[in-house]
């Protein structure tokens, strides 16, 4: 069965409910077999992942076409009652806790699942049911509003995601007018941004105050399922980016300038790395397709089934399209077995990164999908190592799609990794200002912005743009309105990629085998334990990020990048 086959039909929540009640009350009765009472469960997660299907088909296919009436209804109906889903969660969840059964349960499911029950228990209750239908219905105007996105430029019509090979253009000019067109989105819309997070900051507030929290933040973490390290371990681990990281990147963006021959650097000319042009794929997506499907079948076995998989379900939606959302995901729909990988490619080497990126994702979920349900996908930050690290698994085959722009795209795609991470703790560092001070304006939330952002950052100057100067950047990252606190995960993973691309150069076999065996246990341990138990090192330990960037500095210290 293809993608466009797969049957939507809207649970019926009455039944759900119904079932959700009897099978509590058989976890609770004392007097039923242990046997019988884990069959029940079963059957119940059996019935969740049917549930979860239909959600994700309405999300996919909403976000692949925003305007279609049928699943703009479907998206409003679940933004409304996925909160009356987790309060039938939660009382299954306290049902599991409770229960005469419970060492029977944990011993077949696992004590990890009963942890993450604890850590759910304290973010839900139904009284913040109306702040969540609110905060869903808030995501969904910011996601409408950025694919709503209709930018003219030099007589054409363009979305966000399709004006990104002009503003990589080696023509400074091009460069700046495609800036200022983007940015012109932006200006128009700012009170309708600055309205949507300020609503969105007050209820997520809200929320957390009702649950009994101090603010959002350890609401949040709790929400992301962090439960080995917390808000202080972040601060610190922000420290070591700020002292080891930044300095290198800094050095990195003067090598740049030298190479582009600009003496003052502005914003739009952090994207150009090459006064020959950045690397870009050699054809079309049919074209990019082909080719990962030969990398994939010649990197392992386990590869080369997923992508045939892939390609034969039609599971890969990656043309950017008018009325489409922007960004790129991996989904899983649980009824069938099948991830599936939605991009906007727009010609330039971000086709490959989403590609490779989202593939790591899939082939993660693809190898734990007989895994119990908790447990197929690890949380947010761990799931990030597997794209990330998939992304460095590439670049034996990286040829493939690049030619002769391919020691291009090597030096692209390291420097532009390691450039990434203070951009990530920026983000980090203002999404904790933000909910330490829900109560600020919006013009203090722009300035707070700028601040962190020349901290981290000093090579990101905006002296031809006030409006981007004040602090605005942040309109355009959307896990800041969607996924709050989540940013810093992809930080943590590019921190365990790293070691991986490390591996990778010393052994590959070796590497590979170690990748795969962190893809087979999805979810089954916690961050720190997991990443431990594949021994890499953890990125909270001081010393971890100085250890790792020196080897990445070695390699691109090797690269003459002024004959690029």
């Amino acid at each position: 069965m293809k993608f466009k086959d797969f049957k939507y039909e809207r649970p019926n929540l009455d039944q759900l409910k119904e079932i959700n009640d009897k099978t509590i009350k058989f976890i609770k009765d004392k007097n039923e077999d242990p046997k019988e009472v884990i069959k029940a469960v079963y059957n119940k997660l059996k019935i969740d992942d049917l549930t979860e299907s239909m959600i994700s088909l309405v999300s996919i296919r909403n976000s692949i076409d925003t305007i279609d009436e049928f699943y703009e209804k479907e998206m409003e109906y679940w933004d409304n009652n996925t909160p009356i889903l987790q309060a039938l969660s939660n009382e299954f969840n306290e049902a599991m806790l409770t229960s005469p059964h419970r060492k029977e349960l944990e011993g077949e499911f696992g004590s990890l699942v009963f942890s993450m029950f604890e850590q759910t228990k304290k973010t839900f209750s139904e009284a913040i049911i109306p702040f969540l239908q609110k905060e869903n219905k808030l995501s969904t105007e910011y996601s409408k509003l950025i694919a709503s996105a209709k930018i003219e430029f030099d007589g054409q019509i363009y979305n966000l995601s399709q004006m990104s090979p002009f503003i990589q253009n080696v023509d400074r000019d091009i460069r700046k007018r495609a800036d200022s067109a983007r940015n012109k989105f932006f200006m128009d819309n700012e009170a309708e941004f600055d309205r949507i997070y300020d609503e969105l900051v007050k209820v997520r507030h809200e929320m957390a105050i009702t649950l009994g929290y101090k603010n959002y933040i350890e609401l949040g973490y709790d929400r992301l399922g962090r439960l080995d390290y917390d808000k202080n371990d972040v601060r610190r681990y922000r420290e070591q980016i700020f002292e080891d990281v930044v300095p290198a990147v800094c050095e990195l963006e003067k090598r740049k300038a030298n190479r582009l021959r600009i003496s003052n650097p502005q914003h739009y000319d952090i994207v150009l790395e090459f006064l020959s042009g950045n690397p870009t794929p050699k054809g079309d997506r049919e074209w990019m397709v082909d080719r990962a499907s030969k990398m994939y079948h010649e990197m392992s076995n386990e590869t080369g089934e997923f992508i045939d998989f892939m390609i034969d379900k039609e599971v890969l939606d990656l043309d950017s399209k008018p009325n489409k959302t922007g960004g790129g995901y991996c989904s899983y729909i649980a009824e069938h077995k099948t991830p599936f990988i939605f991009a906007n490619f727009n010609g330039t080497s971000h086709d490959v990164d989403v590609l490779t990126h989202e593939a790591g994702h899939a082939f993660q979920v693809y190898q734990s999908r007989d895994l119990l349900n908790y447990y197929r996908w690890p949380t947010m930050e761990a799931a990030e190592i597997h794209s990330m690290s998939m992304e460095f698994f590439a670049w034996p085959w990286i040829n493939l799609f690049f030619m002769e722009d391919t020691t291009k795209y090597k030096y692209t795609h390291l420097a532009g990794a390691l450039t990434f991470l203070p951009y990530g703790v920026t983000v980090d560092e203002f999404q904790h200002f933000i909910y330490e001070n829900p109560a600020i304006t919006s013009e203090e939330r722009k300035k707070a912005w700028r601040e962190i952002e020349r901290k981290y950052m000093p090579y990101k100057i905006y002296d031809e743009d006030p409006f981007l100067e004040k602090g605005t950047w942040w309109y355009r990252q959307g896990h800041i309105f969607s996924s709050p606190f989540y940013y810093i995960d992809y930080t943590l993973a590019q921190v365990c990629a790293f070691q991986y691309w490390i591996k990778d150069h010393e052994d590959h076999e070796k590497a590979w085998n170690n990748y795969l065996g962190l893809c087979k246990l999805g979810g089954s341990k916690s961050f720190v334990e997991l990443i431990t138990s594949v021994g890499l090192d953890n990125p909270f330990k001081k010393g971890t990020l100085k250890k790792i960037i020196k080897p990445l500095q070695d390699f691109l210290g090797t690269i003459d990048d002024s004959k690029l």
